[in-house]
């Protein structure tokens, strides 16, 4: 899979491990920064994440910060992006599932690490279920 990722200093670290964790998966993996843990401000690095893989150029994508909210904001604020703010296992299934999310939101915060991987792992591999899900997809991008 091609994927986007991004974060603001507060993500960082665990961006690199996902980096690290995709790309030992097999994925391809395209960083828009930041690039080091020196302060910055969020949006800069994640509309461009949102904006590629509303544009077709990556198939999903991962948006970091310290809590993941003002990331899950600023890439659901991109015409056809379903940015779904996970923390823990169940809700990365069910926003793969019910929402057919194509960017995921995490808050290196609020979860240790090897939950922030699994979360990601679950992310990537749940497929969206369609039926009843699908007429609401439709009616946000209308």
């Amino acid at each position: 899979m091609n994927i986007a990722i991004g974060s603001d200093h507060a993500g960082y670290r665990y961006k690199q491990a996902i980096i690290a964790h995709l790309q030992q998966a097999g994925h391809e993996v395209t960083d828009f920064g930041t690039h080091s843990e020196e302060s910055t401000d969020y949006p800069k690095f994640i509309r461009p994440v949102a904006e590629a893989v509303a544009a077709g150029k990556h198939e999903r994508g991962i948006v970091l910060g310290g809590s993941g909210n003002g990331e899950a904001i600023a890439a659901n604020r991109v015409k056809g992006i379903r940015c779904g703010l996970c923390w823990n296992l169940e809700s990365a299934r069910l926003t793969r599932q019910h929402n057919d999310a194509n960017v995921l939101s995490l808050g290196e915060r609020m979860m240790d690490q090897d939950t922030a991987l699994q979360i990601v792992n679950i992310f990537l591999s749940t497929p969206f279920e369609g039926g009843r899900h699908l007429a609401r997809i439709q009616q946000l991008d209308a």
